[in-house]
């Protein structure tokens, strides 16, 4: 089932995930598609839409802070030597068709468009996979062609003078509880030590459930993981870690990640394994 600006996703007819398209959002919030909700196979809530510490955390997307200088993330935009400063220099990600609209996912066509005009154009693909009676898998691809006649690069607080702070890509706001979530990798644990590295996958476990996050391709097991637990739950992978990303004219940015949505709360080799699963090719 859907209307005109939402897409239910299926996964063995259960309901699991609920993608706005045209959502109406003020422009200092950078309005693009999500998800959100995203549950989990018994139904338990794992993304925040407008969470009052960022207003402009939306569920599940794409968004990149600085777009040749304009902010596709929302909220302040990190100016080296003065920090996070209002700028009226938001964009949009306006939704232009379904190439494909099946239960269990889409192709999408997106716009991105700020003052100049349109920049980027993105096509989408999110497909939602069956992995056991308590896991399932939300495949999420994007690919963002640069359509003017210049070169345009991507950037991050990060690349703009604010250590640590590289988001910027697909992020996935998760769903915030009383006691922070536990995050690890095949070979660490705790944010401190699995912020801004790479790793094949990384998992988010909080009181009732689990998300593993992966690279699907070369390119995106290179980009570091972007990760807070203690401040808020958020995971995202970096597109812009410690230098601008160049996307000439024509060119197109490719990233592909699967994330494991899990009831339970996994284990290394439990998220592993479904990881392998997921990811199979």
């Amino acid at each position: 089932m859907s209307g005109n600006d939402s897409v239910v996703l299926r996964v063995a007819g259960r309901p699991v995930g609920r993608y706005v398209t045209r959502p109406e959002l003020p422009a200092r919030l950078s309005p693009r598609p999500y998800l959100h909700p995203v549950t989990t196979l018994a139904g338990t809530a794992v993304t925040e839409l407008s969470p009052a510490d960022h207003a402009h955390h939306l569920g599940v997307g794409v968004a990149v802070p600085d777009v040749e200088g304009h902010n596709f993330w929302g909220g302040r935009t990190f100016v080296r030597d003065r920090g996070p400063t209002e700028l009226d220099n938001h964009g949009s990600q306006r939704h232009t068709a379904f190439q494909l609209r099946d239960p269990d996912g889409f192709v999408q066509e997106l716009r991105w468009v700020a003052a100049p005009g349109e920049l980027l154009r993105e096509r989408r693909t999110v497909a939602a996979t069956e992995l056991t009676d308590r896991a399932w898998a939300l495949d999420l691809t994007f690919s963002l062609t640069n359509v003017t006649s210049g070169p345009l690069s991507l950037g991050s607080p990060a690349t703009n003078g604010r250590p640590g702070a590289a988001y910027g890509g697909f992020f996935w706001r998760a769903r915030k509880e009383e006691t922070a979530p536990d995050v690890f990798t095949a070979g660490a644990e705790g944010e401190g030590e699995v912020h801004g590295r790479r790793a094949d996958w990384l998992a988010l476990a909080g009181s009732t459930w689990t998300l593993v996050f992966a690279g699907a391709t070369g390119p995106t097991r290179r980009d570091p993981w972007f990760v807070r637990t203690a401040e808020y739950p958020g995971v995202g992978s970096s597109l812009a870690h410690d230098a601008r990303l160049p996307v000439p004219p024509g060119e197109t940015v490719v990233r592909r990640i699967v994330t494991v949505v899990a009831d339970g709360r996994l284990g290394r080799d439990e998220a592993a394994a479904l990881v392998r699963k997921a990811v199979s090719p």
